[in-house]
């Protein structure tokens, strides 16, 4: 049975809220500065979750926050006083791992919804129906979990009860996200939210005896990258994905900018209203994914274990580095009176120079930039700094969070 699914997109900042709201997210979810899985992530101060919430809900889209750090006694007081301040600014529901805080937020807010996620390891039917009798609306699956078994648990458990996988993004090389690496080789602790993502760095292997004599993993003088996961990627795979029984496909990457995100969120946003309207239509529409898919940056992709447990050629062993299809350069923030628009420049570009104006509705405008001036209308070549706010001339007509690109010659 196909249930109509919720599109779920990270956000790092506000700024990239707006963005995926924009660009076809029906929930976004986020991270407080304070007991997430992303330190590292920009986050969200209080007043930004407010105006972020604020701005999802007059657009009819949802905002989940994270609190899914693995707790320890030194923890539990602030996520107490955490939930008292989340109490009030209402976020739609409030993503958890760690049973302790669970029971945490089912006493200090019960209104707000409460999703495990899939940092508990939730690998069977039973698990969620112990969740759903504490209180709990929706669990993430685990990541090793096959279309399969989804599709057991859908049939297992009631109804009412909702399912959320990850279907594109990072794979974490240890189970369920559960790693010590980072722990072990930086001090930073990945299940505190600090995670260094030591499975990306290159490896070889010492023999005790021979100290200092570096030799290849496999036969290749650079090392190799042993825990390298390729991203997922299902765009290819929405008609299992969307007769699987799950209600939110989730998209990893509270790391990424906004380009990627609005690229991400707009090509799953169009392939399942297209299956939606017409499996067909998804079909002949497949080039368009594929491309728009690959133009934000990646590494290579595979199907995790959708459909079954993956072999060799699931990781990565000669490089950490990314493809790169575009450059991210800004975003509409505003438009003058004399059809200037604003911008807080991301990346340098020229006057002159062809860009693209790519649009929520899934248009790719070619334009080439008439003028670039700073804030006191002084005309420039280009703007010599980042984060410099700009207004440029495009030669035609924008709207407010259209984002700015410029395509990579290698793409």
């Amino acid at each position: 049975m196909v249930r109509k699914p919720e599109l779920l997109i990270p956000a790092s900042s506000l700024e990239v809220l707006k963005i995926a709201v924009m660009f076809g997210a029906d929930a976004v979810y986020i991270g407080g500065e304070a007991f997430g899985l992303r330190a590292k992530a920009k986050n969200f101060s209080s007043d930004d979750m407010r105006e972020g919430i604020a701005f999802a809900h007059e657009h009819g889209v949802k905002v989940y926050v994270t609190a899914n750090i693995l707790a320890h006694n030194g923890d539990l007081a602030g996520v107490r006083e955490y939930f008292e301040e989340l109490k009030e600014i209402k976020p739609d529901a409030l993503i958890i791992s760690d049973p302790g805080v669970f029971m945490i937020a089912k006493e200090v807010c019960p209104e707000i919804e409460r999703h495990v996620s899939t940092q508990a390891n939730n690998t069977n039917y039973a698990t969620y129906q112990f969740w759903w009798e504490l209180g709990a609306k929706r669990v993430v699956s685990a990541r090793e979990l096959s279309l399969e078994e989804i599709r057991e648990i859908r049939e297992k458990i009631p109804e009412d009860m909702e399912i959320e996988s990850f279907i594109h993004g990072a794979m974490c090389i240890s189970y369920s996200g559960r790693c010590l690496l980072s722990n072990y080789f930086t001090g930073r602790d990945a299940n505190q939210g600090a995670c260094t993502h030591p499975c990306r760095w290159k490896y070889s292997i010492v023999e005790e005896t021979r100290p200092g004599e570096y030799m290849p993993v496999y036969e290749n003088e650079r090392g190799t990258y042993i825990f390298n996961s390729r991203d997922l990627c299902m765009i290819e795979h929405m008609d299992d994905v969307l007769n699987s029984g799950i209600d939110s496909l989730k998209i990893e990457g509270r790391m990424k900018t906004a380009l990627y995100v609005a690229t991400v969120a707009r090509t799953y946003r169009k392939a399942i209203d297209d299956y939606l309207e017409n499996p067909k239509q998804y079909e002949e529409n497949m080039p368009w994914y594929q491309e728009q898919i690959r133009s934000c940056t990646y590494r290579q992709f595979t199907t995790g274990f959708f459909y079954g447990k993956p072999d060799e050629d699931a990781q990565i062993y000669e490089s950490n580095t990314y493809a790169k299809g575009y450059t991210y350069l800004g975003y509409i923030e505003e438009q003058r009176e004399d059809g200037m628009y604003r911008i807080t420049q991301r990346n340098k570009f020229l006057l002159g120079e062809t860009i693209e104006i790519m649009k929520p509705d899934g248009r790719n405008l070619s334009v080439q930039v008439q003028g670039i001036y700073d804030e006191d209308g002084t005309p420039m070549e280009s703007a010599p700094h980042p984060q410099q706010v700009l207004y440029v001339d495009l030669g035609r007509q924008a709207e407010v969070y259209d984002i700015l690109r410029r395509r990579e010659e290698t793409a």
